[in-house]
């Protein structure tokens, strides 16, 4: 039997692709996937980290305990999400060009931070949690770059209207923290959560 085979089942909250790539490398493939059905809404006066912790908490809790009980299979759960945020604003995802070019003027030339917070609920009923914080800066956009980034298409949903792991790292000037946070799965505190939680890694 190997190791992949004798883990405990582990479910991924997100239909995200990019989480289940970064999860793939800490040697883990899903289960099952099982997207979070919630009210995304951030409440009157919430702050980006209470906001991006309380997403990734009520989404594991929402797959792991929606129906009012642990597990039967004895899965563990794990659920993410991620903002960027300027100052205490946090940006949407974007769904069109307007938004998308909307995000990339303000985030133009000037430091931002991206906040991304997992939780893992356990086949025992606890909930563990951890969060990155990053600073990320992009150089000083041309009309004429956004426009470029715009046409290429890799705004459609993302966080702040860009996705670093495309073409938009080339307009980043620096990070400071974890880049696979941005990304949308913070691999270091990922694994330690899953250490701390007993779930076996290599």
């Amino acid at each position: 039997m190997t190791a992949q085979n004798s883990r405990p089942n582990l479910i991924l909250a997100s239909a995200s692709p990019r989480r289940r790539e970064l999860l793939a490398r800490l040697g883990i493939e899903p289960s099952r996937i099982d997207p979070a059905d919630i009210d995304e809404t951030p409440h009157k006066d919430e702050q980006p980290r209470p906001y991006v912790q309380r997403m990734a908490r009520e989404k594991a809790l929402s797959v792991a305990f929606g129906g009012g009980a642990v597990p039967a299979d004895g899965s563990f759960v794990l659920a993410g999400d991620t903002v960027v945020a300027a100052g205490r604003r946090i940006l949407p995802k974007a769904e069109d060009e307007g938004t998308a070019r909307e995000c990339l003027k303000l985030l133009s030339g000037r430091r931002h931070r991206v906040y991304s917070a997992i939780a893992l609920a356990a086949p025992d009923g606890s909930v563990r949690e951890r969060m990155s914080e990053t600073i990320v800066r992009f150089k000083v956009l041309s009309d004429q770059e956004i426009d470029a980034y715009i046409a290429g298409g890799e705004w459609h949903g993302k966080a702040g209207g860009y996705a670093i792991q495309g073409h938009a790292e080339a307009l980043i000037a620096w990070i400071q923290g974890s880049h696979s946070g941005v990304v949308g799965l913070p691999l270091f505190e990922t694994r330690a959560l899953l250490k701390a939680a007993g779930f076996p890694l290599a």
